[in-house]
């Protein structure tokens, strides 16, 4: 594996030079587009629309467009804008890891040191973990400024892009459901979730593209796998909710069987049904809870 981007964490006057690799990878199968009359392949190509010629990438620069006209912007302009974190992943805070909501969560990245820069890593590796925080910072990569998560993953530092606060959309602009439910579907549903609590989610698979893997083996064979049949679409309906969780709770717990480490509960009994109305959520009123950022790392 190859680092994407080279640089140093810049930790008060501590620096630790670092290498930064991708974290993830997609598994997605692509899928090309082609003509239907003559299977020809569809390509999108870089034409420029003033003399229709095709265009190389050592032909195309970039630029923002303005009402005088395009203002140019080349690689050298970039690199020599005046931004402390241009080659840095600078920290500028430390804070509990429930205070990130993980829809500010983007790309995530290993940051590798060796050399002289593993002493100075490992001290911030374990001020992470003994700390049980998180560490905020500023670092640029691909032609912007970006906010970062620093934690730790299996004595691995780990980088977090996260989305600046103005680009989170105001969640006050939803509609919310103003609608009754009882005490006793509430309980019911809290005892659907514990029986679904406790599964390894490391076990959990693309089953989208095993199928689809399938269906192209089939065809390269000339044949066809059988159809599968799938679950029909949720309907706008009127429901009996209470129906529905009992159908739940059984199907949970017939696939647990033979192997679950989690607890698993009855439906509660039936009781009087108290009706409660749920308060409608405002933005001015009251700020959505914050939620962890990701499962507490493991001591060395």
């Amino acid at each position: 594996m190859r680092p994407i981007w080279s640089g140093a964490i810049s930790f008060g006057l501590v620096t630790i030079p670092i290498k930064v690799y991708p974290a993830t990878e997609s598994h997605a199968i692509s899928l090309h587009q082609f003509h239907v009359a003559d299977g020809g392949r569809i390509r999108y190509r870089k034409v420029c629309e003033v003399d229709g010629k095709e265009l190389t990438s050592e032909e195309i620069t970039r630029g923002y467009e303005t009402a005088v006209g395009t203002i140019p912007v080349t690689d050298e302009d970039l690199d020599a804008l005046p931004l402390p974190t241009a080659k840095a992943i600078e920290i500028v805070a430390f804070v509990p890891t429930e205070s990130i909501d993980p829809i500010r969560i983007g790309s995530s990245y290993y940051l590798a040191a060796e050399g002289v820069a593993a002493k100075p890593y490992e001290l911030l590796r374990q001020a992470l973990e003994r700390s049980s925080k998180v560490a905020v910072a500023k670092f640029a990569m691909r032609d912007r400024e970006r906010l970062g998560l620093l934690r730790v993953l299996d004595d691995v530092i780990v980088l977090h892009g996260m989305r600046w606060p103005d680009e989170i959309r105001d969640a006050s602009q939803v509609d919310v459901p103003d609608v009754e439910v009882s005490d006793e579907e509430i309980d019911a549903a809290i005892a659907l979730a514990d029986t679904l609590s406790g599964r390894d989610l490391g076990q959990m698979h693309d089953e989208y593209r095993e199928a689809l893997e399938k269906l192209i083996e089939a065809k390269t064979a000339g044949t066809r796998p059988e159809p599968v049949e799938t679950p029909a679409p949720a309907s706008a309906e009127v429901v009996d909710l209470m129906a529905m969780l009992e159908k739940s709770v059984s199907q949970a717990k017939a696939s647990r069987t033979g192997g679950a480490d989690a607890t698993v509960h009855d439906l509660p009994a039936a009781k009087k049904t108290t009706k409660k109305t749920p308060t409608k959520k405002t933005a001015a009123k009251e700020a959505p809870a914050k939620k962890s950022a990701g499962r507490k790392p493991r001591s060395a």
